[in-house]
């Protein structure tokens, strides 16, 4: 059996392009959390100031990668996502 191809229009392509961009932008969220994440704790943990929660700063910089990662494969799984329904290799 042949599979039907697909014809987009205009409004269509440009429909992807907008997932495509919201699935970056996604992402960079993820990356600028744990940025935010990374920096919060290596000042919790560095500072006397802040002895008596150095334990949040330890959380923060557990947690900061896991944030990333999650992010990453996020973007790669809707990525990927994308490109099978929309964009076949002919």
């Amino acid at each position: 059996m042949e599979e039907k191809e697909l014809k987009l229009s205009l409004s269509d392509w440009l429909a992807i392009e907008r997932t495509r961009l919201a699935n970056e932008r996604t992402f960079l969220a993820y990356f600028r959390t744990a940025l935010a994440m990374l920096a919060g704790g290596v000042t919790l943990v560095r500072l006397d100031a802040f002895r008596d929660i150095r334990w949040l700063g330890y959380i923060l910089l557990v947690l900061a990668p896991l944030v990333f990662i999650t992010g990453l494969w996020r973007m790669v799984s809707v990525r990927r996502k994308i490109e099978k329904r929309y964009y076949k290799s002919e």
